[in-house]
């Protein structure tokens, strides 16, 4: 069985790669959407889940780039991430928002919903409607259930402060499709293109 390869290089740093996400398609198990919002983590940023170094919960985010790490937020949201960066760096996207457009009966029977504007606008709500789980932890993006697939028209890229964290608020490492209404939150005016 041929496998689709991934559209770049993981091994990028983190920012880059948050960057470069926004307006690829993410399916899961043939549902999902175009990516609208991400953020980035590093290793040495105090915001990021491997600032303190490898443990159970985040051992894949030190495995090989180009692979799932999902990890349970507030102990409800399975939220779902893409390794960055070399084997044992410990970098990491957050897939923030998604645009719903494959399986959107799918997602709204598993977020129990209508609107198609909340269906995936938050990264707990991304991991609800894609049926995340720990399962998907450190499994392949190159691989089903995952397909991500080249955006199919240029997009315009903007750039802000991450959100809901306490460390490291004022890194710009937060990047979303500039007047998406699928965004889990606005970007604030003056954001930046990147």
């Amino acid at each position: 069985m041929r496998h689709a390869p991934l559209p770049f290089d993981f091994a990028a740093p983190s920012s880059e790669i948050a960057s470069w996400l926004i307006g690829l398609t993410l399916l899961v198990d043939g549902v999902g959407g175009r990516i609208v919002e991400t953020e980035a983590y590093d290793r040495e940023d105090p915001a990021s889940h491997s600032f303190a170094g490898p443990n159970p919960r985040n051992a894949s985010m030190f495995g090989p780039p180009g692979r799932a790490y999902v990890y349970r937020s507030y102990g409800i949201h399975w939220c779902l991430n893409f390794v960055c960066r070399e084997a044992g760096h410990g970098a990491g996207v957050l897939i923030r928002a998604i645009e719903p457009k494959v399986g959107l009966e799918t997602m709204r029977e598993r977020r129990g919903l209508r609107d198609e504007r909340l269906l995936c606008a938050g990264p707990g709500r991304v991991g609800q409607a894609l049926a995340i789980t720990r399962a998907h932890d450190g499994l392949r993006l190159d691989r089903p259930p995952f397909r991500l697939l080249p955006a199919k028209e240029p997009v315009e890229v903007v750039a802000g402060p991450r959100i809901g964290i306490s460390k490291g608020r004022d890194v710009p490492w937060r990047f979303g499709l500039r007047g998406s209404r699928f965004l889990s939150r606005p970007f604030p005016r003056g954001e930046i293109s990147s």
